[in-house]
């Protein structure tokens, strides 16, 4: 119900990939590919499966904001449900039904499964790996090691290389508590490694293999190359902020709340990143440093000193990589650390709670809990104007928590008390999140006061959509951005050329391409506006055709000639 109920209020959400979700409803190759259009000029600027999921419920439903957004949504669920189930294997039902109420109340896990962005799927796609690798531990199994590898190989054809972040916990994990020998070990993670290069390179070899001629150009590379933009724009360039690609880099660094904030250590609990997924960070932070502290002489492979390494290793790699990173950044990537805060605080917190009797143990727990409260207070207290009364309603309900602990009461009501203090801030968070419509290309969580910062999407008029729908050639208009493309393509229902593609600065199309398509009756009209000016394009069409105006709009008619 949080990730469905009135779930098309947002409409077409990022129209960006709304419209590449159009296209591959009409065209099986923008399916394949990810295009922006049915006529397959561009593609998105990343690898298309998350793509390939709402594309062919398209095809089967429909193209509609539903068809567009419930994807998403499902895979939500299915994380969740994922997540639950794995830590149930090694921590029991308890610390999993806590893990999965965490991960599905975070508020930028209800954000980003109720919004049409990659990263539902390449989260779901991760908690599938941690669940194979769980298995693959608990016999050795090289089997279930390699659908491990395989789930992180689609993961990459999902997002690229923050796919890649989890395999440090996962591989640790592996080569610490397998029940076999260290060669066996290294020869199961080898086969997972292979399984990783196979399960994504088929596709990155199918794309370049294929005639460039009869394919989208590759959005946001810079040679049309699937491999650069992994290692570029959304590689390297992400992390050091190098220019490659859309965006350049550098803007994660110092940039606006919709960028990430000031780079450093407290990155992930600032104004920008800290009220997406900060609420249980500092109580996963103590109870893996506790847990781990706890069971440092258990048996190499005790399960869940190895569940702690998972999860507590894909917490540190992934936060510190989203804490430093440099290049283009937004608080939405977050989402990724959602399953592996909960599982820690989840586990930890259920082993604390067992061991309450001891003075140490139940002191970590009371460390937890009072953190978890004062840090939600200071985070509700960032938002004062928005259910002021709920804040202090956490301070009271984690100050009787803190003192029960410290004074060892031993009751069973103080289980709901507890896990109301860890929950309570997270859980209005999030469900403002969900009462809120979002849109455009950098949503926020929380309440609507706190929206604003992303970029917007295009507009068009409708007198330039009417005449959009009467044309019947190959692509309806061309405009340059794919934004302004975006907008006049969902409106019309028809195929329009993304000049430059995100932000119009991709080599595609050559400005002899287009004169070509023009040349041939492939194009009825050029929309002037979108990011940048145009380029050579724009200057070929203004000193060869008519500009004219509609709903306020200047366009220029290409099938009337110089």
């Amino acid at each position: 119900m949080l990730y469905l109920w009135n779930l098309t209020a947002s409409g077409y959400g990022n129209e960006f990939y709304a419209a590449a979700t159009q296209a591959a409803s009409q065209s099986w190759k923008a399916l394949l590919f990810g295009s922006l259009d049915p006529g397959n000029t561009i593609t998105v600027d990343k690898p298309p499966a998350f793509l390939w999921v709402s594309g062919v419920l398209a095809k089967v439903f429909g193209f509609s904001s539903w068809t567009v957004l419930a994807p998403q949504a499902l895979e939500g669920v299915a994380a969740v449900g994922l997540l639950y189930a794995t830590v149930k294997r090694t921590s029991g039902p308890t610390a999993a039904l806590f893990a999965g109420a965490a991960f599905a109340l975070t508020p930028v896990a209800t954000l980003m499964f109720r919004f049409n962005l990659p990263d539902a799927l390449l989260v779901l796609l991760m908690v599938a790996a941690a669940y194979c690798t769980v298995r693959a531990l608990e016999k050795a199994s090289p089997l279930w090691l390699a659908l491990a590898g395989s789930a992180i190989g689609f993961a990459f054809l999902t997002k690229m290389l923050q796919a890649f972040l989890v395999l440090p916990a996962l591989a640790l994990a592996y080569l610490i508590a397998a029940p076999t020998s260290p060669l066996k070990r290294l020869l199961h993670l080898l086969g997972a490694g292979l399984a990783v290069v196979v399960s994504a390179g088929w596709f990155i070899a199918l794309v370049e293999l294929w005639p460039a001629d009869s394919r989208p150009y590759i959005g946001g590379s810079t040679n049309n190359s699937l491999w650069e933009l992994a290692i570029g724009y959304n590689g390297l360039g992400r992390i050091f902020g190098s220019s490659g690609g859309p965006g350049g880099g550098g803007m994660g660094g110092n940039g606006n709340i919709g960028f990430g904030g000031e780079t450093g250590v407290g990155r992930l609990f600032g104004a920008s990143m800290g009220p997406e997924i900060s609420w249980l960070l500092p109580a996963a932070l103590i109870g893996l440093a506790a847990g781990l502290w706890f069971l440092r002489r258990a048996p190499r492979t005790d399960r869940t000193r190895a569940a702690l390494v998972v999860w507590g290793g894909w917490v540190l790699v992934s936060g510190a990589v989203f804490s430093f990173m440099n290049g283009i950044t937004h608080p939405y990537y977050t989402v990724a650390l959602a399953p592996a805060i909960a599982a820690v605080a989840g586990i930890a917190g259920s082993e604390l709670w067992r061991g309450r009797r001891h003075f140490p143990v139940r002191m970590a727990l009371t460390a937890m809990v009072a953190a978890t409260g004062v840090w939600g207070f200071i985070l509700l207290d960032r938002t004062p104007d928005w259910t002021p009364w709920l804040r202090w309603v956490l301070l009271a309900v984690t100050a009787i928590t803190v003192l029960a602990l410290v004074f060892g009461v031993n009751r069973k009501w103080l289980v709901g008390v507890l896990v109301a203090a860890a929950l309570l801030g997270t859980s209005g968070y999030a469900l403002a999140t969900a009462a809120t419509t979002h849109s455009g290309s950098i949503p926020l969580s929380g309440p609507r006061s706190q929206q604003g910062g992303g970029m917007r999407e295009g507009t068009s008029s409708s007198e330039v959509v009417q005449l959009l729908k009467a044309t019947d050639t190959q692509w309806a208009a061309a405009t340059v951005g794919a934004q302004s493309a975006a907008s006049l393509q969902l409106a019309s229902g028809r195929s329009v050329i993304a000049i430059g593609g995100w932000n119009g600065s991709d080599p595609a199309p050559t400005l002899e391409q287009f004169q070509a398509l023009v040349a041939q009756g492939q194009v009825r009209y050029y929309v002037e506006g979108g990011r940048g000016g145009g380029g050579d394009i724009g200057e070929w069409v203004a000193a060869h055709f008519q500009a004219v105006t509609a709903g306020g709009q200047t366009l220029y008619d290409l099938s009337a000639g110089s």
